[in-house]
């Protein structure tokens, strides 16, 4: 049985094209979701459109616009907005290379699996993916999803490739901004600083997402089920206690110590991640 597409279009590199399809890599239905609702009824709690007289506006009514000054707006039609993405839709245009590690991740947005759309993209496809592997590139390009052009960055992932959809440089701040009180060069005591090294060493592991568990989600499901139940409501959670610590190094050289009691042999596991 196919999966549903989230997508479906053309990748384009210069006179090469192939079909192919998308399919969201996140998901979020996993999630437990909590609802509003009135505690007196137990009816849902529904949000209504209205205007600032409180009237509720139907659909039909609602259009968007830019406020370019206190109360007064262009209107933006969808018919507008259509004429910006004509050029460019259903086709993921590649439009250069790059090395993967020159991709600041504070531009990574979304993640979509790329596949070949049918037996004749799949010669074109594992082309492109393999030229990808070999040269160790990503390819950089735009395409229209949702209505918005992106950019977007492509690269091998498993079998097939993998699609991160990228912030524009001027939805990210400036980093200075924050930092600018922040020393460049500061004197490190050479102590600590060799302490420090050790401690990134010693806990230093192949990333495991499995290792990780979402405490609140269970946490969350914990309590919902003993009400479901009828049971009191407990939770294993345990603040952490403050650790008396006089200076850095002496909080270093305990880190040191907790990290060598604690790291047991570990077996080199063969199972590749999701997205390797």
């Amino acid at each position: 049985m196919a999966l549903r597409a989230y997508w479906k279009g053309h990748i384009r590199l210069s006179l090469v094209s192939f079909p192919v399809r998308l399919h969201a890599a996140i998901t979020s239905s996993e999630k437990i979701s909590l609802h509003q609702y009135d505690k007196e009824t137990g009816d849902r709690i529904r949000y209504q459109k209205v205007d600032e007289s409180g009237d509720e506006v139907v659909g039909e009514d609602i259009i968007r616009g830019y406020e370019y000054e206190k109360g007064s707006y262009v209107p933006i039609e969808d018919e507008d907005l259509d004429k910006l993405k004509l050029e460019s839709k259903h086709t993921i245009e590649l439009v250069q290379f790059t090395d993967i590690d020159d991709v600041d991740p504070i531009y990574f947005e979304k993640s979509y699996y790329v596949v070949p759309e049918g037996e004749i993209a799949e010669e074109a496809f594992l082309t492109v993916r393999e030229a990808l592997k070999s040269s160790k590139k990503a390819a950089i390009g735009q395409v229209v999803l949702n209505k918005k052009e992106r950019i977007v960055c492509l690269r091998p992932c498993c079998n097939g490739m993998i699609m991160d959809t990228l912030r524009y440089d001027y939805e990210v701040r400036e980093s200075q901004r924050y930092f600018e009180d922040i020393p460049k060069k500061a004197k490190i005591n050479k102590e600590q600083l060799e302490l420090a090294k050790q401690l990134i060493e010693q806990k230093t592991q192949p990333f495991d997402p499995k290792a990780f568990k979402d405490n609140y989600q269970q946490g969350l499901l914990d309590i919902i089920e003993a009400k479901l139940k009828g049971k009191k409501v407990t939770t294993s959670g345990k603040k952490p206690q403050a650790d008396n610590v006089v200076n850095i190094v002496d909080a270093l050289k305990k880190s040191l110590e907790q990290s060598q009691k604690s790291k047991k042999p570990r077996k080199k596991s063969t199972s590749k991640s999701k997205a390797s």
